[in-house]
């Protein structure tokens, strides 16, 4: 059978397994020798070194991250102040914005540490901002007026520039246009083009992530000299931006409507011979995501390109399984695939999302030194499988770098990546130490407004206390800390869930166990919840019972909830039933459709002598179905095994409040019935 035209293969494997066990088997694997260790230690510390004695004089995330800790409440308010600020549409509510914000924070007496400009600029206006504006500070007397009639304009244009100035240093350019001339003059070999921007909510935001890719795939083609792959310039992609409901539950629409569109954007990027990168998604997009990309890279058209790739977070339990699911496909198209390896950037995500929907357990890994330790082994699967996969290292920590330096026994077939913006230090290095090693700059593009969400991410990201580039720059923390192998901080595998960090169903313990939900995006739980349903698929057959004995009409199809082109059964409306009627006709007949018609249909109880009433208009048929909506707003009860709707006592000819208080009244007179257990004229409360 030719190599296209063999089936797929299916991507199985456990949503959420347990950390225990995935420690236990990365904890096998993990120990060098001593020669190893040693040249790991050499090779780390000179890049560590480099990091700390850079003085880049426009300052860099790591200069950011040491003067304005994200643990302490100053870091925090520079961080909401940079992703909120330059969305406020008007400068009252920046003013109103900024003042607030800055009494987070004790600017005024903070004592700038970094000569970095950048630093230093930011520093600068938020501390003049704290100066002029002191919360709750009202305008009292004329030079109160005056200060917060001059102060505040200036303030406001100071630390918009300041975001603007710490924005421009993370992005290449603000169109691909301009990151190409950046580039260019930067000299560096290989880019990776993100175009910024969050995912579509709609269908005009898909059109326009769309025609953006599509102009940036042939910006960066007709700019690219005619080197050849890897040694080529790419663009990542995110499938979120191509369709507003890239969710598991909407898997047919995604592959009938999704897939196409990536096809169409990986031909363009394949008749330039780019990298064309698929971005990482979340934890419960992973299933769907790789169904996406195998139906796109299997497309005959792609045949022959070397190209393709797509992006694994190492924090994600599956990510090994994802690396030998991507190496069978390959082998099954004998293609080659471009693999990116990252850490992660949305744990805080992944985390809340599986306490929300109350799952057995994370998807992704609690501690760091797990997510370290399974980058690793990842790494080291990657290159043992480099004949099929080009792995790619995102990476900004040293010893990771140093690690997989050895691993990798040779300068080929691999390369590194970092962020435009971050690791400039470590890197230069690197590349000064081994000039054979290829890395790639992953380099966003577009506007600062979409930049700064992108670097409050990544800030957050890299900010933590036990991240690498937050501790790599200070020279308080000991060079032995920084060189910790990640197997040496476990221990063992009992110590491979965070302690502080309970379960998902554990997390409103003692008090209670949280509700346990479904994960719609983990194939197999979801075909447990359908195979479920399939088993109680008993067509549903109701009528109404009177007087114990159940009465035929005509049979209403009720529609299966979860999937409307099935059918849940059929059930006969109580109003629909022929029951005879008794008793003189009632003078408010003439309420519902006067001599024209309508009549009354008594639902009688046990018997008695009396009865509730219920009408139905037919003298205006036009409007029976608006008072029948109305009516299932309101239920009222009778002993009996029926409901019926309160709005059918409502008199047409009296509309609005009249209408809405003739029908509470009859709601209040069935409540009397269920409450007396009696069918009397009294207990309907009936008038003569």
């Amino acid at each position: 059978m030719p190599p296209d035209e063999r089936p797929l293969p299916t991507f199985n494997a456990l949503y959420a397994p347990d950390d225990g066990v995935i420690a236990a088997r990365l904890l096998e694997t993990a120990h060098l020798s001593a020669e190893q260790n040693q040249r790991i230690d050499r090779n780390a510390t000179r890049l560590i070194d480099a990091i700390r004695a850079n003085d880049d004089r426009l300052g860099g995330v790591e200069d950011m991250l040491r003067e304005f800790a994200l643990s302490t409440k100053e870091g925090l308010a520079l961080m909401v102040l940079a992703e909120a600020l330059l969305r406020v549409p008007d400068s009252r509510t920046a003013d109103q914005f900024i003042e607030d914000k800055l009494g987070q924070g004790d600017f005024v007496h903070h004592e700038i540490k970094s000569s970095a400009f950048l630093v230093n600029a930011s520093a600068w206006a938020l501390g003049m901002s704290a100066r002029v504006v002191q919360p709750g500070e009202t305008p009292q007397g004329t030079i109160g007026q005056l200060v917060k009639r001059l102060g505040l304009p200036a303030v406001r244009a100071a630390t918009r520039q300041a975001m603007r100035l710490m924005g421009s240093h993370f992005v290449l350019g603000e169109t691909i246009e301009a990151a190409l001339a950046r580039a260019d003059s930067a000299g560096a070999l290989r880019y990776s083009f993100d175009m910024l921007g969050e995912g579509a909510r709609t269908a005009a935001d898909a059109e326009r992530y769309f025609n953006s890719y599509s102009s940036a795939i042939d910006a960066i083609g007709r700019a690219a000299d005619d080197r050849a792959l890897p040694d080529r310039p790419g663009i990542s992609v995110k499938l979120s931006a191509l369709h507003p409901r890239f969710e598991p539950l909407s898997r047919r629409r995604v592959m009938r409507e999704l897939v196409p569109r990536l096809i169409d954007l990986a031909r363009r990027a394949k008749t330039y011979d780019l990298n064309f990168t698929v971005d990482a998604e979340e934890a419960d997009r992973l299933e769907l995501s790789l169904e996406v990309i195998a139906a796109t890279f299997s497309d005959a058209s792609l045949k022959g390109w070397d190209g393709f790739g797509l992006a694994i977070q190492a924090y994600q339990k599956r990510a090994e399984a994802v690396i030998d699911y991507i190496d069978e496909l390959a082998r099954a198209l004998n293609r080659p695939v471009m693999v990116r390896l990252v850490k992660g950037a949305y744990w805080d995500t992944e985390i809340k999302r599986a306490q929300e929907r109350g799952l057995d357990d994370y998807p992704v890994f609690t501690r760091k030194a797990m997510t370290d330790l399974n980058y690793i082994r990842c790494a080291q699967k990657l290159l043992g499988l480099r004949r099929r996969l080009f792995p790619q290292f995102a990476t900004h920590n040293a010893l990771t770098v140093a690690t997989l330096l050895e691993k990798a026994g040779g300068h080929s077939g691999f390369e590194f990546q970092r962020l435009h913006g971050m690791g400039e230090a470590l890197y230069a290095q690197l590349s000064q130490d081994h000039p054979k090693l290829s890395y790639r700059t992953y380099a966003p593009v577009g506007s600062h407004r979409d930049l700064l969400a992108y670097l409050v991410r990544r800030l957050l990201e890299n900010g933590a206390n036990s991240s690498f580039v937050a501790m790599a720059a200070d020279e308080a923390i000991p060079l032995a800390t920084l060189l910790r192998r990640p197997a040496d901080i476990l221990g063992a595998a009992g110590n491979a869930r965070h302690p502080n960090i309970p379960l998902p169903r554990d997390l409103y313990r003692p008090q209670r166990q949280n509700s346990r939900g479904i994960e719609f995006g983990d194939r197999a739980a979801l075909g447990g919840l359908l195979g479920a349903i399939a088993k109680e698929s008993t067509p549903v057959a109701a009528a109404p019972l009177i007087n114990g004995q159940t009465k035929s009409g005509k049979q209403r199809p009720i529609l299966d909830p979860g999937d409307q082109g099935g059918s849940a059964g059929a059930a006969v409306p109580a109003l629909h039933c022929a029951v005879a009627t008794r008793g003189r006709q009632d003078p408010r007949r003439r309420a519902f459709g006067g001599s024209r018609g309508g009549g009354f249909l008594p639902l009688l109880r046990g018997g008695g002598s009396g009865a509730v009433r219920v009408w139905q208009s037919h003298a205006r048929p036009h409007r029976r179905k608006q008072y029948a909506q109305a009516a299932r707003a309101r239920r009222i009860r009778c002993d009996l095994a029926m409901e019926f709707s309160a709005g059918d006592f409502y008199r047409p000819d009296h509309g609005g409040a009249h209408g809405r208080q003739y029908g509470d009244c009859q709601t209040r007179r069935a409540d009397a019935i269920d409450r007396r257990g009696s069918g009397s004229s009294a207990a309907c409360g009936r008038r003569s």
